[in-house]
């Protein structure tokens, strides 16, 4: 009898590409926006991007199982466009990759001493390895991550929520009124946190089907959701809101974070068990986006399955993000920041439309019936407006002509 994978590990391979670039970066993104329309903005990024991953996913119907983006997109949209979406995939997926070799790098030399570049170096091997070998080995991984992650998370936030005080989750000590004006410069920090969409043609090939893939896919943003609510409560809980302007003036940087963090509840435990979960969320994030981004380029260089045609595909995937991190080392967030200027374009543009071509050419009787995301014309609309509204607000955000929260 076949054996079938389970979805709790394509879940969990989902739920760690996300959880590791969001946890890191919503607090002080949602600072603004603070519990109630940071939670809102969380949850509607969620729902639309569940929506742009199932479109996607739609549009591979019909096609072999190894495909991905650039065979899809040049078909169905044409070479002018696939050469933009290949852009925007690989400076995402690599420039993602490329802030988890440095971040963990620089965490690796702070725990040994042995030197950032040597620390990237080591941590790149050795965990890419498990890319090359094979999907099931990053499922295996990533379900050990994820309980870890849990782990480390329940222990870390009990010491947060157990403190939570309720006139700081309501801002009750502050003079504010207005906070939805500030949600609209979390919304592309949201859309980078559920930034799934490289590990769709993977989910795809893993299950050999479409359906089962869609629910591995809602399983996994599912997980990231609840992560990052129950994350920004205990946040938004703990510290008063006028405390995130030394956090922001450093970038929002996750060790800023948690001294600051540190400053309000008097536990080492709580601290390393939320240190441990940093760890667990950038490695399993870095083999999750790792995967997506072997699987595009094999798709996309023609590479085989074979051990040779895999060490090709691992090369072009881990190599340039770690020379890169090597020759350029800066912060985390700047790079994600970076990743999500581009994002939209694939995440919530391009899916719908292939999408929408699909749909048309079943109509026409040129291409089968099969698994279909939910909604009709309106729900393509919408998806795009979201993506195209969600890349104005962070270029607005970047030229400084939306209100931004300093503290």
């Amino acid at each position: 009898m076949e054996h079938k994978p389970s979805l709790v590990g394509g879940a969990c391979i989902i739920a760690g590409v996300c959880v590791g670039a969001g946890m890191l970066g919503l607090p002080s993104a949602g600072a603004g926006a603070w519990s109630l329309w940071s939670m809102l903005a969380v949850a509607l990024t969620m729902v639309v991007m569940t929506l742009s991953g199932w479109m996607l996913l739609e549009s591979y119907k019909g096609y072999p199982l190894r495909v991905s983006f650039d065979t899809v997109t040049r078909d169905l949209l044409g070479e002018k466009v696939n050469a933009l979406n290949n852009l925007s995939v690989y400076f995402v997926g690599g420039i993602l990759l490329y802030a988890y070799i440095t971040s963990a790098g620089l965490i690796i030399d702070g725990m040994t001493g042995m030197g950032s570049h040597w620390s990237s170096v080591l941590f790149t091997l050795v965990f890419s390895v498990l890319v090359w070998h094979s999907t099931r080995a990053v499922d295996r991984i990533s379900v050990l991550l994820v309980i870890l992650m849990g782990l480390s998370f329940v222990f870390g936030i009990s010491g947060l929520s157990m403190n939570i005080r309720l006139d700081l989750l309501l801002d009750r000590v502050g003079s504010e009124t207005h906070y939805a004006q500030y949600a609209l410069v979390m919304l592309p920090v949201a859309l980078t946190s559920f930034g799934y969409h490289h590990s769709v043609s993977s989910m795809r090939a893993y299950y050999g089907e479409e359906r089962r893939a869609s629910r591995a896919i809602l399983g996994g943003a599912v997980i990231a959701l609840t992560f990052y609510l129950i994350w920004l409560a205990s946040v938004f809980g703990n510290l008063p809101r006028s405390a995130f302007g030394p956090v922001i003036a450093e970038g929002g940087n996750v060790d800023a974070l948690l001294k600051a963090l540190g400053s309000v509840i008097e536990s080492q435990a709580v601290a390393n068990a939320l240190n441990a979960f940093s760890m667990a969320a950038i490695l399993s994030s870095f083999i999750g986006v790792g995967l997506g981004v072997f699987d595009y380029l094999a798709d996309l260089f023609k590479f085989d399955n074979s051990r040779a045609g895999r060490a090709k595909s691992w090369g072009v995937t881990f190599l340039p993000p770690l020379v890169l991190s090597l020759l350029f080392p800066f912060g985390f967030l700047m790079a994600i920041g970076y990743a999500g200027a581009v994002a939209t374009l694939w995440t919530c543009i391009i899916p719908p439309l292939l999408a929408w071509k699909v749909r048309k050419a079943v109509r026409n009787g040129n291409q089968c019936e099969g698994f279909r995301a939910p909604g009709g014309i309106l729900m393509i609309v919408l998806v795009i407006l979201f993506g195209v509204l969600t890349a104005a607000f962070h270029l607005l955000n970047m030229a400084g002509l939306l209100p931004a929260y300093t503290g």
